[in-house]
């Protein structure tokens, strides 16, 4: 049953959202007696909320016009939530959103009951961050250039940027915005690229001084954003450029090979063939050696000497200190 402090604040979220109600509308909304609605009005009443009554036809309840109360309440569960998400986000949100993440941890905090309060600081206090080994470069996009590329996504418009690319040559974009993916730690752009005339995926951290302009475009029925944006990290330029087989259906490999690793079409046999490219063929026989299921190298020759020589390192491995 809901707790008569929950059926006052949805009363005064309800009388915040229109205009007038009537008693029995109330009731209705909060399951009550009307007897009951004009008791909560009297209790928010106390509480200095200006609920006025009116008679009439057209009589009923409405805040005092001009009447304005936080735009957000939250409870006790919701605000804990919220409070681990952003420090969550502190942890691993990279430079960019550390400010904006602060300053939005100082607001909450400061309102907080103290009960509340104890609970949040356990898990700030609690939580080591550990920071990994080999960490990704960039990752967190300024909040302000993924605001506005995701307005010029939402209103169809094309957009226009600076875009610091991974050689490090800076250049200035337009592009149709098709969708946003948050992906591994980072966030990407895919769209269709003037200056290229085709489609492309941007990093958008790398990204900077956006505008978005007047001229709109048609987002391409049945694009599968997401899809594109790990099939173009899949087959990012790389020194080799490898095919292989795996005897499994693509649903199952892909439980295994994500899609960013490799790009994955079903054969005629029902198993599965995946491309992708890489700069170091012995971590790619690393990775080959790992899964489940027979695999055959379709190309290059080279992928095999990388596996020959896992193998063979593999062996040395297993021998070595052992009994004779």
């Amino acid at each position: 049953m809901e707790r008569p402090a929950a059926r006052l604040l949805t009363m005064l979220e309800l009388l915040q959202s229109r205009p007038r109600l009537t008693g029995p509308e109330l009731a209705g909304e909060l399951a009550v007696e009307p007897r009951t609605v004009r008791r909560y009005v009297a209790t928010l009443q106390e509480m200095g909320i200006p609920v006025e009554a009116t008679r009439g036809r057209v009589g009923g309840y409405r805040l005092r016009p001009g009447f304005r109360l936080p735009p957000l309440m939250f409870s006790d569960d919701e605000a804990l939530g919220l409070t681990v998400a952003l420090l969550f986000s502190r942890a691993f949100g990279g430079i960019a959103t550390q400010e904006p993440v602060e300053r939005a941890l100082a607001k909450i905090e400061r309102v907080l009951p103290a009960a509340l309060t104890e609970r949040v600081a356990a898990v700030r206090d609690a939580v080591l961050v550990a920071t990994p080994d080999y960490p990704l470069d960039g990752g967190a996009p300024d909040p302000l250039v993924l605001a506005t590329l995701c307005q010029a996504v939402l209103s169809q418009r094309r957009c226009w940027f600076r875009y610091l690319r991974r050689d490090g040559e800076d250049s200035a974009r337009e592009v149709d915005p098709y969708g946003i993916v948050a992906l591994g730690g980072r966030w990407y752009l895919h769209g269709w690229c003037h200056m290229r005339q085709d489609t492309r995926t941007f990093r958008i951290d790398r990204a900077r001084r956006v505008d978005v302009l007047s001229q709109t475009f048609t987002r391409p029925a049945d694009l599968d954003v997401a899809a594109e944006v790990a099939a173009s990290l899949a087959l990012a330029r790389g020194t080799w450029e490898a095919v292989f087989d795996v005897a499994a259906p693509v649903t199952e490999v892909r439980q295994v090979v994500p899609a960013q690793f490799a790009v994955a079409e079903e054969l005629a046999d029902g198993t599965a063939r995946l491309r992708c490219a890489v700069e170091n063929l012995d971590w790619l026989a690393w990775r080959l050696a790992a899964i489940p299921w027979p695999v055959t190298i379709v190309a290059p020759d080279e992928l095999r000497a990388a596996l020959h020589r896992l193998a063979d390192n593999a062996h040395e491995l297993a021998v070595r200190g052992a009994a004779p």
